[in-house]
């Protein structure tokens, strides 16, 4: 990646503006005097245990007043699965956004989302979504294919066995699943793709996880995978690894639009022009105009996908839901389109192909995030793909209402009302 010239320029002047260069390179030499002890994570996550590491940071009694209060002293026991060197917990302010009228395959009903952010003006731009959405009818979701994927690779000698290896994976693919499977029994191993690159061979292999999000049910999973090819197959690989990265684990890619990772929603709506003038004080015709405009800056600027601000909401849901928070990177993968109707009303739709959700495991069970679930009514088994469904819905409501703002002019005046000027006051 280049850098300009003249930044390179202003960045040096500005690096050695008030020092020498002496010091500079004495800063960035590895420095091998004795360090801090550190932590040893511990199976067994306690109060004890926790009260033993707030010890060695005797210096910081007011971050662990915020951190370790008497609340979560309370509640040790249900973060055991999901921390170590467990310290205390993080307090981020949740809102709720609603009502969103969810007309789905598996979400029916009015639900309140809460979000999890510290981000001013958020809320209410998805609040004032939702409740767009609701006023129009409710919108249209629908999980359309679903299958989470991991990617182990293997090096051989040569093409002829990289041949013979793919020969054999042909007639092996019932015991393979049958390996697969004796890991679990909530998942599947329901596809396997090929990838060839010289002596390299990369399986991306797909699995259904049930109302998991599964990414360790499949990584556990793909092991004994590995652990069955390296048994029974007649060419050995030089080395593997059970993950080559060419899943898309927690990275956007093009290979979002090429399957599905998690669950693909499409969700639409279709909204009169009265009511985009009333609620979001613009009209179908901007609206268009500026979600052409944004579509071709998103491909001139190397975007995957277009969209708006996924991510935002994604992030929100996900933390205060106990959602595995690196997953946006993928999840927020997308299409927004908007396209005026012939009674001159706003079709709105988006497309995620990689919504990385579940309602069972994971950080699902910690108290608060339960509790938010609980709120959503989608807590428990046989619920994920109404959350996601609920989630497809959600993002539409955000982009009609960041697109709103900024197609009438308003986004600048409600970041300066909701963030700024509210700062302001609360320090008066």
């Amino acid at each position: 990646m280049a850098t300009n010239f003249h930044s390179v320029e202003r960045f040096f002047k500005r690096l050695f503006q008030n020092r020498a260069g002496t010091e500079i390179l004495n800063q960035l030499a590895p420095n091998h005097s004795p360090a801090p002890q550190g932590f040893s994570p511990r199976p067994a996550i306690t109060a004890k245990a926790a009260e033993q590491r707030w010890s060695r940071l005797a210096d910081k009694k007011s971050a662990r007043a915020d951190l370790f209060d008497a609340y979560t002293q309370e509640r040790v026991e249900p973060y055991s699965a999901s921390i170590e060197n467990f310290i205390g917990t993080a307090k981020i302010p949740v809102g709720v956004a609603g009502p969103l009228r969810v007309n789905g395959l598996f979400a029916c009903g009015d639900y309140f989302v809460p979000l999890a952010t510290t981000e001013a003006a958020l809320v209410a731009s998805y609040n004032r979504g939702a409740q767009l959405l609701t006023a129009a009818g409710g919108c249209t979701s629908a999980v359309i294919s679903e299958g989470i994927s991991r990617s182990p690779g293997f090096a051989f000698k040569n093409l002829p066995e990289v041949g013979t290896f793919v020969s054999w994976l042909v007639e092996s693919m019932e015991p393979i699943k049958n390996a697969a499977q004796a890991t679990t029994s909530h998942g599947k191993l329901i596809d396997m793709k090929v990838n060839i690159e010289g002596n390299h061979i990369y399986l991306n292999l797909e699995f259904l996880t049930g109302d998991a999000a599964g990414q360790n049910m499949v990584t556990i999973a793909t092991e004994a995978v590995c652990e069955y090819v390296l048994e029974h197959c007649p060419v050995k690989p030089q080395y593997h690894f059970v993950e080559a990265n060419f899943s898309g684990d927690k990275k956007a890619s093009s290979q979002s639009f090429q399957s599905v990772r998690g669950k693909k929603v499409s969700a639409e709506a279709v909204l009169s022009e009265e009511l985009i003038r009333t609620r979001l004080h613009s009209s179908p015709r901007q609206m268009v105009d500026y979600w052409r405009m944004s579509a071709l800056g998103g491909v001139l600027s190397g975007t995957i996908g277009v969209q708006g601000h996924y991510a935002n909401g994604l992030a929100a849901v996900y933390i205060a839901c106990g959602q595995d928070a690196a997953c946006v990177s993928e999840s927020a993968v997308g299409v927004t389109r908007f396209e005026i109707t012939d009674k001159g009303d706003l079709y709105a739709a988006v497309t995620l192909p990689n919504l990385i959700v579940g309602t069972v495991g994971g950080g699902t069970g910690l108290p608060t995030q339960r509790a938010c679930l609980d709120i959503l009514g989608l807590h428990g088994s046989g619920k994920a793909a109404a959350f996601a469904e609920v989630c497809a819905a959600l993002v539409l409501g955000g982009e009609l209402s960041i697109i709103g703002a900024l197609s009438s002019g308003h986004f600048t005046r409600a970041h300066k009302h909701l963030a700024r000027q509210r700062v302001k006051g609360n320090k008066a």
